[in-house]
């Protein structure tokens, strides 16, 4: 097949007048030729396969383009990346690779265009466009790919157990790229990642995460989160997830599976939202409900303190995986300890306090939580489910008044511990946080308003209630 369309651009027609000029036989593989023919939006990835040194095409490319072009060269692995006007460019020898049992680090040696793609994980990874002369636009594909494309199919070039042995990391790419792309696994090619699965266990969680986070960020995560189910993986990777599985029941009385309702509140917040964390909140928000889970004869299955309990289970799980410590952390940990609470407050009595409380507690997040609370919505009875929509915009416009009012909101105190240190000539210690704690909560339960003069007359009071003279009065 002739593809001359798919390498038109300029920067290829570079490409091949360095390859001319070293006489290197070369061609563009991967995920470009793949994302081409899938009519999908380009990566910004160029991965550029030659027989010879990967090294010197990148450095004669990098002489034939405009400007200074600074070229990364990686000696130990044989390769070359470079960067132009927003193109990443990656340049490798073709080679043949071998494992040892212990490792996915390959054994390197230098080999044919065949034994590179041979070495490709999948069959839609191994598709290759020359960029020569003689054979300029030629689709290269000995694995059928163009076929498994078209099939929608995942398949490996080679013998798919020897393929995940090798290299685990390939099975979570598989999972991965049917996700992504709405792909089913070819069955000997998922029989194989199933009985390989405790392969995984060599591979570093930083990668592991890193995959897991793509198959997060597809457009439908439950794709790809119940392939892991299906195959066995989830247990290495997100145990506590796994654990939601299964409905108990006794004495007529049974819960929701906790496990297929995460995923679909996951997918449910997908279409809203592109930020990772906060699809990962919507994926853990039930995630204490296992440790929680106790049958009361009156009343059934209860949770008690799920979300409290889910969001310490947060901190292990991300230093587990390696995720950020920082914000992705105490947000994702933030919106899980809180999933619960504006379920209480859609009912009429609840108090403006309780508002304030949430209101302060959530901060900036505010929205993302009512956001996972609407995600939460799982019924399929029409009638209720247009009934805790409803619930929940009475309380939006509750929140939008309470905070009209008193401004809890990324609230900031009134009174500072500066304020408190002249108003009463102290130190720092630990009156001063007492008197600040003091404040807020009379300004969350609705004894002062948010002011300033409110807040200070307040201090004076309770400062003197604990035996603190003042020295300087609000003017």
């Amino acid at each position: 097949m002739q593809l001359p369309e798919a390498i038109d651009a300029p920067i290829f027609r570079t490409l091949s007048r360095a390859a001319e000029a070293l006489d290197l036989e070369t061609y563009v593989v991967g995920g470009f030729v793949r994302d081409f023919l899938l009519q999908r939006d380009q990566k910004r990835d160029i991965d550029i396969v030659c027989i010879g040194s990967g090294i010197d095409l990148a450095k004669k490319t990098a002489q034939l383009l405009p400007g200074q072009v600074g070229v990364s060269v990686f000696k130990n692995f044989g390769t070359a990346m470079l960067k132009f006007r927003g193109l990443k460019i990656e340049f490798v020898g073709a080679r043949k690779e071998s494992y040892r049992p212990d490792s996915r680090k390959p054994i390197v040696e230098t080999g044919s265009l065949r034994a590179d793609q041979n070495r490709r994980d999948f069959t839609i990874n191994a598709l290759a466009i020359g960029l020569n002369r003689a054979n300029r636009g030629v689709l290269v594909d000995p694995f059928d790919g163009l076929r498994d494309l078209r099939k929608r199919l995942i398949r490996t070039p080679l013998n798919p157990d020897i393929t995940y042995s090798d290299d685990p990391l390939r099975m979570l790419r598989a999972i991965r790229f049917a996700a992504q792309l709405k792909f089913s696994i070819e069955r000997a090619s998922f029989q194989a990642l199933s009985k390989n699965k405790a392969r995984i266990a060599i591979v570093s969680m930083q990668r592991i995460a890193e995959e897991f986070n793509r198959i997060m960020l597809s457009k439908k995560p439950s794709h790809g989160l119940l392939l892991l189910e299906k195959s066995g993986l989830l247990t290495y990777i997100l145990p506590e997830l796994q654990a939601l599985k299964g409905v108990d029941e006794r004495e007529g009385q049974s819960h929701k599976d906790n496990f297929y309702h995460s995923l679909e509140v996951v997918d449910n917040i997908s279409p809203n939202t592109t930020d990772l964390w906060l699809r990962w909140a919507a994926l853990l928000h039930d995630i204490g409900k296992t440790p929680t889970k106790k049958f009361d004869k009156k009343i059934g299955w209860t949770f008690h303190g799920h979300e409290l309990v889910g969001g310490k289970m947060v901190a292990s799980i991300f230093r587990r995986l390696k995720l950020p410590l920082g914000r992705p952390l105490k947000y994702v940990r933030k919106l899980v300890s809180l999933s619960s609470r504006p379920i209480a407050l859609v009912s009429d009595q609840a108090t403006d306090s309780a508002i304030r409380r949430l209101l302060f507690d959530a901060g900036s997040d505010i929205e993302d939580l009512m956001r996972l609370c609407d995600a939460d919505i799982t019924t399929k009875n029409k009638k209720r489910y247009e009934q805790y929509k409803s619930n929940f915009e009475r309380l939006r416009q509750r929140f939008k008044a309470v905070e009209q009012r008193d401004r809890i909101r990324n609230w900031q105190p009134p009174i500072d511990g500066r304020t408190i240190m002249s108003a009463f000539n102290l130190s720092p210690g630990p009156e001063i946080g007492t008197l600040k704690t003091a404040i807020r909560e009379a300004i969350l339960e609705g004894e002062i308003p948010n002011e300033y003069r409110a807040a200070y007359d307040f201090m004076l009071k309770k400062g003197e209630s604990m035996g603190l003279k003042p020295v300087a009065h609000f003017s």
